[in-house]
């Protein structure tokens, strides 16, 4: 553990300040498969600077590319969406840096796989908020309800749009089967 989490740890406890509860959490990992294709395109490329030459050859553009690689997935891989509450019961969407608070929210629903290409195409507002990553296929759509904010609309990509909108809006989160 770290001295700054000790020290925001030993803050927290003497002011009986609580930590938020998660009440929803994903991160949003690129396919198995871009791993595999990842491995494979490391091993081609590291061939090819090998051909003809000695073991070296080999082994250092191996070590390179797959470091490479290896980084370029996980910083793809780096989105993380959740939502909590704090001990006054205030409820905060999460998405990367980005912040929303619950009592912003006008209304909010489910984007289906079928809808994502409309969703993301001709009838985005190009002043609304989007995280979208093509290996998640729906989204949530939370409508925002504050006048001094330019953004008219949040648009997340979330595996499971249902749960989160249901931790962080469940009053006006759709009920299930109603997508």
């Amino acid at each position: 553990m770290s001295e700054t989490s000790r020290s925001n740890d030993a803050t927290a406890h003497a002011t009986g300040a609580a930590a938020p509860e998660v009440l929803y959490r994903e991160r949003q990992w690129v396919p198995w498969y871009w791993w595999a294709a990842g491995i494979g395109l490391t091993l081609l490329l590291a061939a090819q600077f090998a051909l003809n030459r000695n073991v070296w050859w080999f082994i250092v553009p191996l070590v390179v590319i797959g470091a490479l690689v290896a980084w370029f997935l996980t910083w793809l891989s780096n989105t993380t969406v959740s939502v909590e509450r704090d001990p006054d019961g205030s409820r905060w969407l999460r998405v990367g840096e980005a912040n929303l608070p619950a009592d912003a929210v006008d209304r909010a629903m489910v984007v289906p796989r079928s809808a994502r290409q409309n969703a993301l195409g001709r009838q985005l507002d190009p002043a609304a908020y989007l995280v979208s990553h093509a290996w998640v296929p729906e989204h949530a759509l939370i409508v925002l309800n504050d006048p001094e904010d330019p953004t008219p609309y949040w648009l997340i990509s979330s595996k499971h749009p249902e749960a989160l909108l249901a931790a962080f809006v469940p009053e006006k989160a759709p009920a299930d089967g109603a997508a």
